[in-house]
């Protein structure tokens, strides 16, 4: 009895925080227009084409220098993305780069980090879909942690936070997508780089080391 009590204590505490999880992702968009960064990074996935509309939009505001595209697929050419992304070919020849090596999310913000710090750059604007957002910003936290990261969800016009459980695809995305969002951060706690930790760290100087 007392094991079954457990088992039950534990799926009701994952469907509370299921509920509240997408519930955070409901409220997140439509974003505001965010503050100024020095560069923008659009992760790419489902719904890129929502994402690199609204990542261009933002670049075109002057919100930013430049702009990452990360995760690009290798077979798309950089007059694909210009097209997909609905760009003005001055500012996408000058200040949009392509990124071709990240597979998944930790791919993303590794490829992002090494952008940034090529660049020299301390804030950054993240857009990425509404509900892949939260794990997204979790591993950017963690591969950069003291960078100022701003978050610019963007929602997908084929998926609606606010009706996931009337289509099996959207419950599945949502339950999967909450797992792994679980699964980092548990990682980032156990190594003791959480987000709180990494929201809170000072950026460093030029001067410091590491």
């Amino acid at each position: 009895m007392k094991t079954l009590a457990a088992m039950m204590l534990v799926i009701v505490i994952w469907g509370a925080g299921l509920l509240t999880f997408i519930d955070r992702i409901d409220r997140s968009t439509p974003a505001p227009i965010p503050a100024a960064a020095d560069g923008l990074v659009v992760l790419t996935g489902a719904g890129s084409n929502e994402r690199l509309e609204a990542g261009m939009d933002l670049l075109e505001r002057g919100l930013a220098e430049r702009m990452l595209v990360s995760g690009v697929n290798r077979e798309a050419s950089r007059e694909d993305i210009r097209a997909v992304s609905k760009a003005v070919r001055r500012l996408y020849d000058c200040c949009v780069d392509l990124g071709f090596t990240a597979a998944n999310t930790l791919g993303n913000a590794r490829e992002a980090a090494d952008w940034a710090r090529a660049m020299r750059y301390d804030s950054l604007i993240v857009v990425t879909a509404d509900y892949h957002m939260p794990r997204a910003m979790l591993e950017l936290r963690a591969a950069l942690p003291a960078t100022r990261l701003i978050a610019y969800p963007v929602a997908t016009r084929a998926f609606s936070a606010r009706r996931w459980w009337l289509t099996s695809k959207g419950a599945r995305l949502m339950v999967f997508e909450y797992s792994k969002y679980l699964a980092i951060l548990g990682r980032e706690i156990v190594r003791g780089l959480g987000p709180g930790e990494a929201k809170s760290a000072p950026p460093k100087t030029a001067l410091q080391k590491g």
